[in-house]
C-alpha cells in the first residue's frame, strides 16, 4: 500500500464549493482507498491505495468529486515521500521564520515548477521565493493576502497548483505517517 496526500483546490473558500470533510472521506472510502483522514477544512486528505499513479489517483478522485459531490475543484497527489521530500529540500528555512506566512506550491506535474523559476530571479524582498524539486516556496513576510510574490505565482500557477502553509505541510507529513 502506498500513502498518499490529496491536495484539493479552492474549496470551501467564502460560499462556494463547499465540501464536507465526512463526505469527502465517504467519497475516497468509496473509490477502494483505505485509511482515509482529513485534515482542516480546506481539501486535504491523506489515504492509501494499492495500486496507481498519483496522476491517476488525482483524476479519479477529481472526477469523483464532481460527480458524487457537484463541486469540480483541481486535485493534485502526492506520494507521503514527495511531502517528506518537499519538507527536507527546504530552501527558505533562514529567512522563513512564520508558518502560517510560508507557503508551499504543490504541482501534479514536478516538471511543471521549472516554468515558475523565472519568477526566482526576481527580488523580492522582504519577501522571498524558491523552486524546488518537489515544490516551490513562498515567503509572505508580510503576510499572504497582500503579499505581491503569491499573487504573482498564483497567477503562473493556475489551476496546476495549489498552495498549503508550512504548518499544514507538516500536520499532512505527519498524518502520512501515521497509517491505520
Amino acid at each position: 500500500m502506498t500513502r498518499l496526500v490529496a491536495l484539493l483546490r479552492g474549496i470551501n473558500v467564502g460560499k462556494a464549493k463547499r465540501v464536507a470533510m465526512a463526505d469527502l472521506r465517504e467519497l475516497l472510502a468509496s473509490m477502494a482507498y483505505t485509511d482515509v483522514r482529513t485534515l482542516l477544512n480546506s481539501g486535504n486528505v491523506v489515504f492509501s491505495a494499492a495500486k496507481g499513479t498519483p496522476k491517476a489517483h488525482a483524476q479519479k478522485i477529481k472526477d469523483g468529486i464532481e460527480s458524487q459531490l457537484g463541486v469540480s475543484c483541481a486535485v493534485v497527489v502526492k506520494t507521503a515521500a514527495d511531502i517528506a521530500s518537499a519538507i527536507a529540500e527546504h530552501p527558505l528555512k533562514k529567512s522563513a521564520n512564520d508558518p502560517s506566512r510560508l507557503l508551499v506550491l504543490f504541482t501534479q506535474d514536478d516538471s511543471s515548477l521549472a516554468s515558475l523559476a523565472k519568477h526566482a530571479e526576481q527580488d523580492w524582498q522582504p519577501e522571498a521565493f524558491a523552486v524546488g524539486k518537489h515544490a516551490a516556496y513562498l515567503w509572505c513576510a508580510n503576510g499572504i493576502i497582500e503579499s505581491q510574490v503569491a499573487k504573482a505565482v498564483g497567477r503562473a500557477a493556475g489551476e496546476h497548483g495549489t498552495t498549503r502553509n508550512w504548518a499544514t505541510v507538516e500536520k499532512l507529513h505527519a498524518l502520512a505517517q501515521d497509517a491505520g
